[in-house]
């Protein structure tokens, strides 16, 4: 599909302006005949942002949609607790969690008054999790999401073990609704969707805190502009958005985390983004990453930002996302 002007406002073209195939040097015919077999692979959307501007996009419905972004959240809410940092709302990653949390306040066990924000975004704070986020669905049953999050045992000393933690998540989404006296969502809409022009968004949420983990819907078209912001250090047009210190400590590896883990859909861990040493064709690179095979992949040797979304399928099926950016989209954004 063309990228086309149809749905653009101006403030949509200043952010994240369209050029076409040949003006980006893309090979847009190797992107077209694999789209092809994009549908029966459970895409819904491609969008490739290539040196700052949007080159080439598919979707399965004609159009872009605001869908489920699922533990994609999680990187959106780590560029929100950066900019509540910068404000000086939070400080930073070294932050205590006790200071926020009434639960981890009153705690006996001692190693819960070291848990740091850092501990949560790097999801090495030493909660009892199992793998996976197997408790993941009980939290959502229960009454309350914090204090089930917040009541568990601990099983290590802070920093020291990686353990995938969505009650974690949501912990930080109450630092942060504390720290500014807003929902993540209203937070969001005045310092990161409304520079940006995003004027679609939903956000689930559990007695006023919006779902730390998971929950937000938006636009793929949207996703990309958040992953543009990061590849230009947090800068919107010369404006900042979220400190290029921030993101430099958080897109980093803190844990090796899952890198080992097959099929290849996830990596080492840093502040609530993935981390991947990538290939020759890719160089290192970072990610959102979503049930399914949900990605925004930041890379920046390629300057360029990946946005796939596909129809969830089970945890393994991460791969055909995965596959489609390193054997489809790559080699097509550094033809010979």
């Amino acid at each position: 599909m063309l990228v086309t002007r149809s749905e653009y406002t101006d403030t949509d073209n200043a952010i994240l302006p369209i050029v076409s195939a040949q003006e980006a040097n893309i090979d847009h015919d190797r992107l077209h005949r694999n789209a092809a077999s994009f549908r029966s692979l459970g895409m819904r959307s491609v969008v490739l942002v290539k040196d700052g501007a949007l080159v080439w996009e598919w979707h399965d419905l004609g159009e872009d949609k605001v869908e489920p972004l699922f533990s994609c959240t999680k990187s959106v809410l780590s560029l929100l607790i950066g900019i509540a940092s910068d404000e000086g709302l939070i400080r930073g990653m070294e932050e205590f969690a006790s200071e926020w949390i009434e639960p981890f306040a009153r705690a006996a066990d001692p190693r819960i008054h070291q848990i740091t924000v850092g501990h949560l975004l790097t999801m090495t704070s030493g909660l009892e999790w199992a793998d996976f986020d197997k408790p993941y669905r009980a939290m959502r049953k229960s009454e309350d999401w914090v204090a089930y999050s917040a009541g568990v045992p601990m099983l290590h000393d802070p920093g020291k073990v990686f353990c995938y933690n969505s009650g974690g998540s949501h912990l930080l989404s109450s630092i942060l609704s504390q720290a500014t006296g807003h929902s993540a969502m209203q937070y969001a809409t005045t310092r990161l969707f409304e520079p940006l022009a995003i004027r679609h968004a939903a956000w689930s949420s559990n007695n006023g805190i919006n779902e730390g983990g998971t929950g937000l819907h938006l636009g793929s078209r949207d996703l990309a502009k958040l992953g543009l912001l990061c590849m230009r250090g947090g800068y919107l047009n010369g404006t900042p958005i979220v400190s290029t210190a921030w993101l430099e400590q958080t897109t980093k590896s803190h844990h090796k985390a899952l890198k080992h883990y097959e099929p290849r859909i996830y990596g080492e861990y840093g502040g609530h983004w993935w981390v991947d040493e990538g290939d020759e064709a890719s160089g290192p690179f970072y990610f959102a990453y979503g049930h399914g095979g949900q990605y925004l992949i930041v890379a920046p040797k390629l300057d360029a930002v990946i946005v796939i979304r596909k129809k969830p399928s089970g945890r393994g099926s991460g791969i055909i996302s995965r596959d489609l950016f390193h054997h489809s989209i790559v080699p097509s954004l550094t033809p010979v």
